[in-house]
């Protein structure tokens, strides 16, 4: 691990639970411009492991006491979906700068509501769309931005695996619970149809977003089969490009996700991996002008801590954001709405006319 800088961001993780152990903390510890100021959680007995194991300065058992402290920078907020929103107002509302996990919210009401708060507060609100962050992702938005030309089509794919979780129990840490966590009034997994488009259409519109720009209108069929929930959609981008989106869940082979891009002066065909393994994807550029395809290696594939040495860099040093703001966060929230419109409706919907919850 490279040595710590040493203006860094003091950074408190809200939530200690599942994304909090398996990403948030190690990337606050060791990232070069950032350091793990304090750890929240209401739940004592997880309270005082977590801080046994990832010795932040400071613990809190309140929220609101953790956001009065003055040397404390920016937040993590790594709770539930439901809790996202009030808690970056919260964040925001004490003078803290906010990373929170993707959706940024749930429904379209509150984040935009969050888009007026955030943009009054003067701070910074990046969404933990992690995705951004892996180097075979932004190798192809390099070569998008710099050399390809218009962009004629996009296809992009998010298969989550039936065996994805033999596969991520042998690489992550044993995630410990508490029965006095913060949980949601309802079981967010009682409607697989909605979990898995806030769990993982999130990162799959997101994506697409992020290499073909502003999603205009969203055409979506619906199929469930087998205990397998299938979205097809077709997508229509602001630039005219081209769309189709394939989030299919459980498949039954290998963690499936990828997509291809063709444009002016070449091509793209990305593979990702599961998150899990740290590795970034394998995206083969082929340009025209010189007949040849490259591969960068992306070495580092540590997207979390990536992203949050990316956020701190903004608040440090005025870096450009790299992530997802607000406004992506709020495209994001309105691009899922529209998808699940649009399946039930059998009809096109615009993102603009959406409204309501998930």
């Amino acid at each position: 691990m490279d040595a710590k800088d040493e203006r860094r961001l003091k950074v408190g993780v809200l939530g200690c639970g599942q994304i909090a152990q398996a990403a948030h903390f190690e990337s606050a510890t060791k990232a070069k411009n950032a350091e793990l100021f304090a750890i929240c959680d209401v739940a004592p007995d997880l309270l005082a492991r977590m801080a046994a194991m990832h010795a932040p300065e400071k613990t809190f058992d309140s929220y609101d006491a953790m956001l009065a402290d003055p040397e404390l920078d920016a937040v993590i907020i790594a709770t539930a979906d439901a809790f996202h929103v009030p808690a970056a107002k919260s964040a925001l509302a004490a003078g803290k700068h906010v990373l929170s996990e993707k959706p940024i919210g749930i429904t379209v009401e509150e984040v935009e509501a969050l888009k007026a708060t955030v943009e009054a507060s003067g701070k910074v609100l990046q969404v933990g769309h992690m995705k951004r962050f892996d180097a075979g992702l932004e190798s192809a938005k390099d070569f998008i931005d710099g050399e390809m030309g218009e962009m004629l089509a996009l296809k992009a794919w998010y298969c989550d695996s039936t065996h994805r979780y033999a596969m991520t129990d042998a690489v992550q840490p044993l995630i410990v619970t508490s029965a006095g966590s913060k949980r949601p009034s309802g079981n967010p997994k009682a409607d697989l149809r909605r979990y898995f488009m806030l769990a993982h259409g999130s990162h799959l519109l997101d994506t697409a977003r992020y290499f073909a720009g502003p999603i205009v209108e969203v055409d979506a069929h619906f199929r469930e089969r087998f205990n397998a929930y299938c979205w097809f959609v077709d997508v229509a981008f602001e630039n005219g490009t081209f769309g189709h989106l394939d989030l299919t869940i459980p498949v039954r082979m290998d963690w499936h996700e990828g997509f291809q891009i063709y444009g002016e002066r070449g091509s793209i065909v990305g593979k990702t991996y599961n998150p899990w393994y740290y590795k970034s994807s394998d995206v083969d550029i082929f340009r025209e002008a010189t007949g040849a395809t490259s591969r960068v290696l992306g070495a580092d594939g540590h997207f979390y801590r990536r992203q949050l040495e990316g956020f701190a860099s903004v608040i440090l040093d005025g870096a450009p954001m790299r992530g997802a703001d607000i406004e992506d966060g709020v495209a994001c929230v309105r691009g899922m709405v529209a998808v699940a419109e649009s399946a039930r409706i059998g009809q096109p919907v615009k993102l603009a006319d959406v409204s309501g919850a998930l």
